[in-house]
């Protein structure tokens, strides 16, 4: 089955042509499709790269609000 997934995400081998080819049902295909995807398996960013992430997040979104507190700060001038 993983064999199958990867092979038409890697290889651009369609649904149609394994479905043909191993007899199985397009539907069943997609669930292994979606199964194999890395989001749909609480996986995606390794640990270290989501705390970066989510860090520079945090730095982001302090600067919005000081933006915002400057804003208005210079509009009342």
């Amino acid at each position: 089955m993983q064999t199958n997934n990867r092979r038409t995400q890697q290889s651009g081998t369609s649904v149609n042509d394994l479905k043909r080819e191993y007899g199985i049902s397009e539907v069943t295909i997609y669930k292994w499709i979606k199964a194999q995807s890395p989001m749909e398996n609480g996986g995606g960013l390794p640990p270290a790269e989501m705390a970066k992430i989510q860090k520079e997040n945090l730095c982001l979104q302090q600067e919005v609000e000081i933006s915002k507190k400057a804003t208005t700060i210079f509009a009342k001038k």
